[in-house]
């Protein structure tokens, strides 16, 4: 990278920061964020109900206020059902745990014998680990997630090769990583898009919904009218779909989106 290209990226940046601020309304944080937009967007998102709005430029904090004022019984509302959602503990890989796979629900069988890790669901109520006599704990989780890897892996080409004609873009790479911010991302320069590697607990119709959501921003980078316009036109029950991943138990490590 060119020190003038690094230099325009650090301007860039603060800039953005400039832009965002926070402030209290009704004792509840809101995250102001300035942009050239035309409509104000409010929005409530997952684990613990972040307020966050969206506004045009020339909107006040005052302006901001009364926008969150009048909506505020909706905003406790939504913040109360992300407080009532359930999460799991922290997962000790030991027979009898409750592990998810595609929004279903298993009880995990730890079975030790020598040879290579493997997962095997056994049935719709039980999966089995199978592992090396002693593997740590660390391990057992390791040869799990790479067993989600897998999974979302055999799946993600399908979900491509059905959208890239429908929406009309081709996306030149894309992985699964664990992500602790975000369900998924966009490189857009790079049409390149990341996904969660917690999609493969959730439905299958979350993976589908946020592969949709990341392409979607290589027509349209911000999160805007003209977004949501193709998101309708695409995918109409994104909303359900949307709020199927938010009502899914949440991890112990917590993402949001």
């Amino acid at each position: 990278m060119s020190t003038g290209k690094a230099d325009q990226e650090v301007q860039l940046l603060a800039e953005v920061e400039l832009l965002a601020n926070t402030i209290t309304v009704s004792g509840i944080q809101v995250q102001v964020v300035r942009k050239a937009i035309k409509n104000i967007h409010l929005g409530v998102y997952p684990p613990n109900g972040r307020v966050r709005v969206a506004v045009p430029l020339h909107v006040t904090d005052d302006n901001v206020r009364l926008a969150v004022i009048n909506k505020l019984s909706w905003i406790k509302k939504q913040q109360a059902a992300f407080q009532a959602q359930q999460r799991q503990s922290q997962r000790e890989m030991v027979t009898g745990e409750s592990h998810y796979v595609w929004g279903r629900r298993y009880l995990l069988d730890v079975v030790e014998r020598i040879g290579k890790h493997e997962v095997v669901i056994q049935s719709n109520t039980r999966m089995t680990l199978y592992v090396n006599p002693g593997a740590t704990r660390n391990n057992r989780e390791l040869a799990l997630n790479e067993w989600y890897r897998a999974q979302m892996k055999q799946r993600i080409p399908i979900l491509l090769a059905k959208w890239e004609p429908i929406i009309g873009v081709e996306v030149a790479a894309w992985g699964v990583k664990k992500m602790k911010t975000k369900w998924g991302s966009c490189h857009i320069e790079a049409r390149r898009i990341w996904l969660n590697l917690e999609l493969a607990k959730k439905p299958p119709e979350c993976l589908e919904y946020i592969l949709v959501h990341e392409m979607v921003h290589l027509l349209e980078r911000q999160h805007n009218d003209a977004f949501r316009a193709h998101m309708d036109r695409l995918l109409p029950h994104w909303p359900l779909y949307r709020d199927m991943l938010n009502a899914a138990p949440l991890a112990h490590e917590e993402w949001g989106y």
